[in-house]
């Protein structure tokens, strides 16, 4: 009696050559299609309005540069962005002149069409007319008359001017309304508000590092269909991820989610969690963009695989 013994390893195996071989079969317009298809890159729908964005934007905390060989790069970053049209950049009045080096450099690459544009507002002790003078001067700065999508910067004030951000929805200066935090200690509070307004949008710190909010804000969002883009998807400069991996090896079973760098794998991580719209991890290199871009492409992990990242994780050293 012969006996057989089960190795997923072969399996996969020969599913791939099985695919492959049918791949090959077919004539070579649909191949191109296939091909295409696959390095597409991975839209995502916001609830509210329907309007899909990529699954990978660009953060711009460091954008506040003054000459002109500091925007240089930023230039390049930002003409290769524009080629995954309707990408989130999000920006801030907090992170220096980002506003304006970001206006300037989009105005002059003729690009604002290709971008979905995300900024904040502060409305300190609930002071309405602060607020409205700095959306005011950042419809300015980022040289435009429609801003995609103001947040409500750390739930400053947030109570008071929601009102005013729906009523600039309204008369079309916004298009789309939100609240930002990357505090823990704000999770409940941007919960409690989610479940209180009609917000489109929800901007929160989540990443393989700290997945807190997967217990207060995932579940407000989820439940009042608003869309959650991810800050500091990758630690943030006060937590970077890459430090307690830098002389680990990027595990082999990676590449069953097309992983093929630890940017990637946190990065596919974070979008393989379903409440998850976008995640905009900031960069102002072109090389380390397209590291990021490629994680919003192809397969991302399942709940199996995502538990898999996470026991892995937490099985490492933690960082010195």
């Amino acid at each position: 009696m012969t006996t057989f013994v089960r190795d997923p390893r072969r399996r996969r195996l020969l599913q791939g050559i099985a695919l492959s071989t049918a791949a090959l079969a077919l004539p070579a317009w649909a191949r191109a299609a296939t091909a295409a298809a696959a390095d597409a890159p991975i839209l995502r729908a916001i609830p509210s309005s329907g309007e899909r964005i990529p699954v990978v934007g660009l953060g711009t905390n460091a954008y506040g540069v003054q000459t002109a060989g500091e925007k240089a790069p930023l230039r390049e970053v930002l003409r290769r962005l524009a080629e995954v049209g309707n990408s989130v950049i999000d920006t801030a009045p907090a992170y220096r002149n980002s506003e304006a080096v970001l206006g300037e450099l989009i105005e002059e690459l003729g690009l604002r069409d290709r971008f979905f544009l995300a900024t904040k507002v502060t409305a300190p002790d609930g002071d309405v007319a602060a607020g409205i003078a700095q959306m005011e001067a950042s419809l300015r700065n980022l040289r435009t008359d429609t801003i995609d999508l103001m947040m409500v910067h750390n739930l400053n004030g947030a109570e008071a001017i929601i009102p005013t951000l729906l009523e600039w929805k309204q008369a079309g200066r916004l298009r789309h309304i939100g609240i930002t935090t990357s505090n823990d200690g704000q999770h409940a509070e941007a919960a409690a508000l989610i479940r209180a307004h009609p917000l489109d949008v929800v901007q929160v710190n989540y990443s393989l590092g700290n997945r807190v909010a997967e217990d207060t804000v995932f579940p407000a969002a989820r439940e009042r269909g608003t869309a959650v883009l991810l800050n500091v998807p990758l630690g943030g400069r006060r937590g970077s991820l890459f430090g307690r991996v830098r002389d680990v090896p990027l595990p082999e079973w990676a590449a069953e989610f097309g992983a093929t760098s630890w940017a990637q794998l946190f990065l596919k991580y974070n979008l393989g969690h379903p409440a998850v719209t976008a995640v905009l991890p900031g960069t102002t290199r072109l090389a380390n963009l397209e590291d990021n871009l490629a994680a919003g492409r192809g397969p991302l992990p399942d709940a199996a695989q995502r538990r898999r990242i996470e026991a892995f994780w937490d099985a490492l050293p933690e960082q010195s």
